[in-house]
């Protein structure tokens, strides 16, 4: 009977339990890369400590059902909410040489639609310390009258850190102190940027006069070393002092050679001369080279202040600044402004008239204007003024005025403005008063009020100008607040009142505006018109693809919607099945026409699954909604949260796997009756393929598979595929790695990453029964590792000489971060000898330094057998677990062990006895099925009795 029991259990590796094992997510933050340290500060909150330029690694460590996603957002620090970082959406966020400005709060949200998303936070400091800036600066002041002068001198430096800098202030190498010397005086001052010590010299002596470092230090912190700067005072130590070879503002001609000298006159370091044009760069093909700065062939675009300044960290920087300006003269512009004072707007005899002339010139106040009339200079009467700087106009504008106007004023005038003696052209401006002189009207042309064009294509919107002179056309937005045209600009003008946008958009649709100009013709009140524009785009429609499942037999139906488009209807919808076209629809009147169209399928079945479109068009184009119809099952949802799912067997060199999950919507179509799973080892062709059956599945139940004969190390690429009566859902797959970190055999030279303490009295030592010494002493430690066989390997302490009692040697794991709150430490130990002293577990908290904690003991001899012992931990934070061995009364006390385990979740609630042996893998030992099956197992067998 025991017989038939084994070969059953190896026929039904396969079993379901539990229901509803959705779950929200959770998420817990870990850190890795190059973390300085990782605590928590007064207020419970996680700071990760990082050196600038090192990598940022931080891991989002995820549970739930299904797998959430994980999203990676920052803010500046914790008073903000605006997210100033693109959004990663990975698991993991790496950032390489991590800049200052990327420290701050850092969130990781994790969803999975089940319940509300996990969000969970770290603020990350990026330490830092710059190079510091030693400026120096002194006061004379008169004492008791004039008998003498006392002469003060500050050393002031400056660093930028994180965290605060300490300072430290040295003459040659002695280091300075209020207590050592009373005629210095070290401290902070207030409304500094940075960091910042003042060393303050009283009253300078003869002894003063040294050299002076500044020493900033951030206490090594990341490794950080310290920094220095070095001044040497001497009697001759002065400021900068600057005087140019050119006057302060310096008009040139375009196209002339430029050259500035900066000379120094004064200055002691010497100090550095630098050249800078404001605003923007210096013009290409400037060269600054000392103090000498060279424009060849000026441009008026190269006009603007140019500084010279003069830096020796002494006292403040000396600066000189030219501005240059280079002659130019455009955009000449004429108004005529009829009587003012009897607000008329018409030209009209008996009435004043102004006449205004003005160009845009550098220097502006250079400019001379000319007035001429019919061709001859204008001559100044009592009826005839001109003025400059007209407060109601811009300014240097030149205006012609005519007192009560007489038909003999009708004419041509003309206004020149020039630049008298430079190679700069005249501009010039003519303007014709006559009684045919009117203001305008505006007005769009008939048809033109409301323009319609399909979106990207070109578009003309037109307002007519009347009158004599014409001015040009202003355009602008009217329905949308601080809109721009789509040049960029909030007003463009056009000459001939047209306004012509290529290729339009959506967002250009609106209404218009176009008004007269005030320049170039009559001053008056603008005149002003509108155009509506209308853009024309094909539909957007939703669905853009949906996938339509449904069982065998029952009905569809399909839906596409009209979002948004102009015109906003359907004009017309065909539906096509896998590209044939269907029967039309029945035709709606044009009155009541649909946002959508429809299509009913009576029945899902073999031949009626697959892709459907539906093609919409609004007669200005169309968009297609697609629908992909079938009875397929949907995938299966890996479960990733399974505890310890890696089982490894050290015997065979295999290991098996715990595969779990569960069948999204299982109730939308016809039940599953069995998988198909295919493994496959990565990097190669062949996969081992199994159908595995199954009875009815319902939403949310676990569903587990064990796969077994696995290569260590080696990985797999799994496949599930789901099928029904229908035939093959979608399959799911992934990638099952084999975690050798969390069981250590010790088989590797590396130990799997363990080291050991470099504060305790001896070592752990690493051997198996081929390298045992031939002279070791007997009746004491283990024949060979926990599998039996030679070539396996154990860690052991050996307590003969020069060991001593109490002697202890401790064996420190790799830093694991606590991403649960319960762990279960196993492991196989052996103890024996008559002078076996203890073996002690410890556990290295990482919070706030390290913290050791007894988490188990066992003392004195247990036979010559490998015994298990299963410790449960709780850590608060990243920790390392300790093997401690101590020395006994004598030499033979050697302790071992092996296959150490560190698990997520509780320990075994049966301990193992301590002094129960344990059977190793191999030996013949019943094998025992997992709880879930004794149910139907003793069904089964009590039938078979029977």
């Amino acid at each position: 009977m025991e017989v038939t029991c084994l070969l059953l259990l190896a026929l039904i590796p396969f079993h379901c339990r539990g229901q509803g094992v959705y779950a929200p997510a959770q998420a817990q933050i870990v850190h890795a890369g190059q973390a300085c340290v990782v605590k928590e500060d007064n207020i419970s909150e996680r700071v990760y400590t990082i050196r600038e330029g090192d990598t940022l690694m931080l891991q989002c460590l995820v549970t739930g059902h299904p797998r959430p996603q994980v999203r990676w957002t920052k803010t500046a620090g914790s008073a903000s909410d605006k997210f100033q970082e693109t959004s990663v959406f990975n698991e993991t966020l790496r950032i390489e040489r991590i800049a200052r400005t990327q420290g701050g709060r850092y969130y990781c949200k994790a969803e999975n639609g089940v319940g509300v998303p996990a969000i969970k936070s770290i603020r990350v400091d990026v330490q830092y310390l710059d190079e510091p800036v030693l400026t120096v600066h002194q006061t004379v002041s008169d004492v008791r009258g004039n008998f003498y002068q006392e002469k003060t001198v500050f050393l002031r430096c400056t660093v930028n850190s994180n965290p605060p800098a300490r300072f430290i202030w040295k003459r040659g190498s002695d280091t300075l102190s209020h207590s050592q010397d009373n005629g210095v005086d070290i401290y902070e001052p207030l409304y500094t940027q940075g960091e910042t010590k003042v060393l303050k010299l009283k009253n300078l002596r003869p002894q003063d006069y040294a050299s002076y470092t500044c020493q900033v230090s951030v206490r090594n912190v990341c490794g950080i070393p310290d920094k220095a700067i070095t001044f040497r005072l001497t009697n001759t130590t002065a400021p900068p002092a600057l005087k140019l070879s050119v006057n302060e503002t310096l008009v040139v001609n375009p196209g002339e050679n430029v050259t500035v000298q900066c000379l120094l006159t004064g200055g002691d370091p010497l100090p550095q001369l630098q050249w800078s044009h404001g605003p923007g760069p210096l013009p290409l093909g400037a060269l600054a080279q000392g103090g000498t700065l060279s424009i060849p062939s000026v441009q008026a675009r190269d006009s603007g202040y140019y500084n010279c300044t003069a830096t020796n960290n002494v006292g403040n920087p000396a600066k000189k600044t030219v501005n240059l300006l280079v002659r130019s003269m455009k955009n000449a512009t004429f108004q005529i402004t009829p009587d003012v004072i009897k607000e008329s707007e018409n030209i009209q005899l008996g009435q004043d008239l102004k006449l205004s002339c003005h160009v845009d010139a550098v220097p502006q106040e250079k400019v001379t204007y000319q007035w001429f009339k019919n061709g001859k200079p204008a001559r100044m009467s009592k009826r005839l003024l001109v003025t400059r700087n007209d407060p109601e106009l811009p300014a240097v504008t030149s205006s012609l005025e005519l007192i009560d106007l007489h038909f003999s004023d009708y004419g041509t005038y003309l206004c020149i403005a020039s630049f008298p003696g430079a190679p700069v052209p005249d501009l010039s401006v003519e303007v014709n008063i006559s009684s045919e002189t009117v203001p305008p009207t505006i007005s769009v042309p008939k048809g033109r009020a409301v323009v319609t064009v399909r979106e990207g294509s070109p578009a003309e919107l037109q307002c007519e100008v009347r009158g004599k002179p014409r001015p040009p056309v202003l355009w602008s937005r009217v329905d949308k607040e601080a809109a721009l045209l789509p040049s960029g600009l909030p007003l463009e003008e056009t000459p001939d009142g047209k306004l012509r946008l290529e290729r339009v958009s959506r967002d250009m649709s609106g209404t218009y505006r176009c008004q007269t100009a005030r320049y170039n013709g009559f001053n008056v009140r603008p005149r002003e018109a509108q155009v509506q524009l209308n853009v024309q785009f094909p539909p957007e429609v939703e669905p853009s693809s949906q996938d339509v499942r449904q069982a065998l037999g029952r009905p569809v139906l399909l839906r596409c919607s009209l979002l948004r488009g102009s015109p906003q209807r359907i004009a017309s919808a065909v539906w096509r099945f896998k590209g044939q076209l269907l029967p039309p629809p029945p035709v709606v009147p044009a009155s009541e026409a649909p946002d959508h169209a429809e299509l009913h399928l009576d029945a899902v079945t073999r031949d009626s699954s697959g892709s459907y479109e539906c093609s919409v068009s609004n007669d200005v184009g169309s968009a297609a909604c697609l629908f992909q119809v079938s009875a397929k099952a949907y995938s299966p949802e890996f479960y990733f949260d399974t505890p310890n799912p890696t089982r490894s067997h050290k015997l065979s060199k295999n290991y098996s796997y715990v595969l779990q999950w569960t069948q999204r919507e299982p109730d939308a179509v016809d039940p599953v009756l069995n998988y198909r799973l295919s493994v496959r080892q990565l990097n190669q062709h062949n996969a081992v393929v199994k159908a595995i059956p199954v009875r009815r599945v319902e939403k949310g139940q676990l569903l587990e598979y064990i796969l077994t004969d696995l290569r260590m190390p080696h990985s797999y690429e799994v496949r599930l595929t789901p099928y029904t009566t229908f035939g093959a859902g979608d399959m799911a797959s992934r990638i099952i790695h084999y975690t050798e970190h969390n069981t250590c055999h010790f088989e590797d030279e590396k130990i799997c990453g363990y080291t050991q303490d470099q504060t305790d009295n001896f070592d752990w030592t690493r051997q198996n029964a081929l390298t045992q010494n031939p002279k070791r002493s007997p009746n004491t430690g283990p024949p060979t590792d926990i599998s039996g066989t030679p070539e396996g390997y154990y860690m052991f302490i050996e307590t003969s000489r020069p060991r001593e009692l109490g002697d202890r040697a401790r064996l420190v794991s790799p830093l694991y971060n606590a991403s649960a709150k319960f762990y279960c430490v196993s492991f196989f130990y052996h103890m024996y000898g008559k002078h076996i002293g203890s073996l002690n577990l410890l556990v290295r908290s990482r919070n706030k330094g390290a913290l050791d904690t007894h988490a188990w003991s066992l003392s004195g001899n247990k036979g010559n057998v490998w015994q298990q012992a299963h410790v449960p931990i709780n850590p608060s934070g990243p920790f390392q677990i300790i093997f401690e061995g101590v020395r006994g009364s004598g030499y033979l006390g050697d302790i071992a062990i092996d296959d150490v385990t560190l698990k997520k979740g509780e320990c075994p609630r049966k301990q193992m006895d301590p002094n129960k042996v344990v059977v190793m893998p191999g030996s013949g030992a019943p094998c025992q099925s997992s709880p879930q099956l004794w149910g139907p197992m003793a069904i089964f067998l009590l039938a078979l009795q029977r």
